[in-house]
């Protein structure tokens, strides 16, 4: 009878973790290395399963203004960001709202012109943090070779 109940008791224990969602420790600061591929920029992280996962509905613009001045962003650059802010971050983004899905951000430039830009967070947000965070401080570098 023992045997039996620690058997189940194992079977449910794996069966839960195989079924949980592959997200990462909740780090204070990550790193990305987005690249355009197909006209858009994109993304890898194999440690949750991510190939060429696309910013998409604005991100792609804010990625344009975060690498303006980093030669060769096209190929590959360092994407730094936290949900809290860190030494020598760029740019803060502001959530603006959920659409159920993902989530929306604001980000707030004055050296933009025009209304401030918006962009949308797929789902793949929530491979990093449990919620959406109220805010994203991120920062963009050359990609070191």
């Amino acid at each position: 009878m023992v045997v039996l109940l620690l058997a189940a008791g194992a079977y449910a224990y794996w069966s839960a973790v195989a079924a949980a969602p592959m997200r990462l420790p909740q780090n204070s600061i990550m790193v990305l290395a987005p690249y355009r591929y197909n006209g858009t920029w994109v993304f890898d992280d194999e440690r949750v399963g991510l190939v060429r996962e696309p910013f998409v509905a604005g991100v792609p613009e804010m990625i344009d203004v975060l690498v303006a001045d980093i030669p060769d962003a096209d190929k590959g650059f360092r994407l730094t960001f936290s949900a809290k802010p860190f030494p020598d971050y760029e740019k803060k983004l502001t959530r603006t709202r959920s659409d159920g899905v993902g989530n929306y951000y604001r980000l707030d430039d004055p050296t933009i012109e025009g209304p401030p830009m918006e962009g949308w967070i797929c789902p793949a947000l929530f491979k990093y943090y449990d919620a959406a965070p109220a805010e994203l401080y991120v920062r963009a570098d050359p990609s070191r070779s």
